[in-house]
Protein backbone atom coordinates (compact mmCIF):
# COMPACT_ATOMS: atom_id res chain seq x y z
CA UNK A 1 0.00 0.00 0.00
CA UNK A 2 1.44 3.28 -1.00
CA UNK A 3 0.91 6.46 1.12
CA UNK A 4 0.87 9.78 -0.43
CA UNK A 5 1.40 12.78 1.88
CA UNK A 6 -0.14 16.20 1.65
CA UNK A 7 2.04 19.05 2.76
CA UNK A 8 -0.41 19.96 5.68
CA UNK A 9 0.11 16.46 6.79
CA UNK A 10 3.61 16.74 6.74
CA UNK A 11 3.92 19.80 8.25
CA UNK A 12 1.81 18.33 11.35
CA UNK A 13 4.30 15.59 12.13
CA UNK A 14 6.88 17.33 11.66
CA UNK A 15 5.83 19.01 14.91
CA UNK A 16 5.01 15.94 16.55
CA UNK A 17 7.32 14.56 19.53
CA UNK A 18 8.75 11.11 19.15
CA UNK A 19 6.69 9.52 21.56
CA UNK A 20 3.49 10.54 19.33
CA UNK A 21 5.11 9.79 16.13
CA UNK A 22 5.56 6.36 17.39
CA UNK A 23 1.50 6.33 18.04
CA UNK A 24 0.70 7.61 15.14
CA UNK A 25 3.56 4.73 13.25
CA UNK A 26 1.08 2.36 14.70
CA UNK A 27 -1.70 3.67 13.48
CA UNK A 28 -0.90 3.77 10.28
CA UNK A 29 0.46 0.07 10.07
CA UNK A 30 -3.25 -0.80 10.95
CA UNK A 31 -4.72 1.70 8.64
CA UNK A 32 -2.24 -0.28 5.93
CA UNK A 33 -3.37 -3.74 6.74
CA UNK A 34 -7.18 -2.67 6.99
CA UNK A 35 -8.25 0.82 5.25
CA UNK A 36 -11.53 0.79 5.43
CA UNK A 37 -10.40 1.07 9.26
CA UNK A 38 -11.96 4.26 9.39
CA UNK A 39 -15.83 5.86 9.29
CA UNK A 40 -16.65 7.05 5.80
CA UNK A 41 -17.89 10.56 5.90
CA UNK A 42 -20.66 11.99 4.08
CA UNK A 43 -22.13 15.45 2.74
CA UNK A 44 -19.32 17.67 2.39
CA UNK A 45 -16.47 15.35 3.08
CA UNK A 46 -17.89 12.63 1.00
CA UNK A 47 -15.04 10.48 -0.01
CA UNK A 48 -13.21 11.09 3.47
CA UNK A 49 -12.50 8.66 5.87
CA UNK A 50 -11.60 9.20 9.65
CA UNK A 51 -9.42 6.79 11.31
CA UNK A 52 -9.82 7.55 15.63
CA UNK A 53 -6.51 6.67 17.57
CA UNK A 54 -5.00 7.07 21.11
CA UNK A 55 -2.15 9.47 21.52
CA UNK A 56 -0.90 10.13 24.85
CA UNK A 57 -4.46 9.55 26.22
CA UNK A 58 -6.02 12.12 24.10
CA UNK A 59 -8.27 10.42 20.91
CA UNK A 60 -6.84 11.91 17.55
CA UNK A 61 -7.93 11.77 14.26
CA UNK A 62 -6.42 10.94 10.82
CA UNK A 63 -8.05 11.93 7.61
CA UNK A 64 -7.39 9.82 4.48
CA UNK A 65 -9.01 9.34 0.89
CA UNK A 66 -8.32 6.16 -1.40
CA UNK A 67 -7.10 8.00 -4.29
CA UNK A 68 -6.27 4.26 -6.80
CA UNK A 69 -6.66 0.75 -5.85
CA UNK A 70 -3.26 0.64 -3.90
CA UNK A 71 -2.26 4.49 -2.76
CA UNK A 72 -3.74 6.39 0.26
CA UNK A 73 -3.91 10.02 0.38
CA UNK A 74 -3.13 11.49 4.05
CA UNK A 75 -4.77 14.74 4.28
CA UNK A 76 -4.86 15.77 7.70
CA UNK A 77 -4.15 14.83 12.07
CA UNK A 78 -5.03 16.49 14.76
CA UNK A 79 -7.30 15.82 17.92
CA UNK A 80 -10.84 16.18 17.48
CA UNK A 81 -10.54 19.89 18.67
CA UNK A 82 -11.40 22.26 14.96
CA UNK A 83 -10.54 19.45 12.58
CA UNK A 84 -13.71 18.89 10.96
CA UNK A 85 -13.60 22.64 9.88
CA UNK A 86 -10.13 22.19 9.23
CA UNK A 87 -10.64 19.51 7.09
CA UNK A 88 -13.02 21.40 5.11
CA UNK A 89 -10.89 23.92 4.25
CA UNK A 90 -8.57 21.36 2.37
Amino acid sequence: MELLLTPTFARQVKKLHKNQKASLDKALNQLVANPLLGDAKAADLEGIYVYKFIINRQEWLLAYRFVSVGSLKLLLIGPHENFYRNLKKK
